[in-house]
């Protein structure tokens, strides 16, 4: 793995944010603000779509773990994506995703990542999702993913080597779950073992941080097909 320079965000982020999350007028108070909040604050909204926008676009996308849908759909409203398949375990969430996109070429299932097929996609998004799942299922998910993209992977992962970053994610975590009565443990695999079955199935994967103005330990693992 090698680590490239730091991404610029992409021209008219701020218009193209205010497109996705009006079309969520009609979903809940708290799913309008998290909307808006999620892309403007999450710095792998400007990663994601200034390396889509380098790329002249990321054809059709699945995005797995898609939530909401919102950086599905600014993919799509951003001339960035041709078609967009996003799956998530949140029925709830995945209804206000598929209100949202109404009229774009967009479909959203619910699925549990642990077992579900991986839809064929020009490029895989997984984005702070992995770690939530068992071991076992990370290395089902990564195997499956690696034979279903055909030029690209993007992962935002945790990376469980970061030094006191990491430490207070885990804390961080480990309180949240301890709250929420959640006795899951989290188990971020190293960034070689997200790395290795991609790299197997013949992509070049490159590394850079994407915790911008956070304490957080998340990086962008990048996964490519040579040309």
């Amino acid at each position: 793995m090698t680590a490239p320079s730091a991404a610029l965000a992409p021209p008219h982020l701020p218009s193209l944010i205010q497109s996705v999350a009006a079309r969520y007028a009609g979903a809940s108070r708290f799913t309008r603000g998290y909307v808006g909040s999620k892309l403007r604050r999450d710095p792998s909204t400007a990663a994601i779509l200034d390396l889509a926008r380098a790329a002249g676009g990321f054809g059709t996308v699945v995005d797995l773990g898609c939530g909401r849908g919102q950086l599905a759909l600014a993919l799509l409203l951003g001339a960035l994506a041709t078609r967009v398949t996003g799956l998530d375990y949140d029925a709830a969430k995945v209804a206000e995703a598929e209100a949202a996109a109404t009229g774009l070429p967009a479909l959203f299932a619910a699925a549990d990542l642990t077992e579900a097929e991986v839809p064929e996609g020009d490029t895989i998004l997984i984005v702070d999702v992995l770690y939530q799942l068992p071991e076992a299922a990370q290395r089902r998910l990564l195997a499956a993913v690696a034979g279903a993209a055909r030029r690209r992977v993007l992962i935002r992962a945790f990376d469980p080597d970061r030094g006191w970053r990491s430490r207070l994610a885990f804390a961080m975590e480990r309180a949240g779950r301890a709250l929420r009565g959640d006795v899951a443990a989290i188990r971020p695999l190293p960034l070689r073992d997200l790395a290795a079955p991609l790299e197997a199935a013949g992509f070049r994967t490159t590394v850079t941080p994407c915790w911008k103005g956070t304490p957080l330990p998340n990086v962008l693992l990048v996964a490519e097909r040579g040309t």
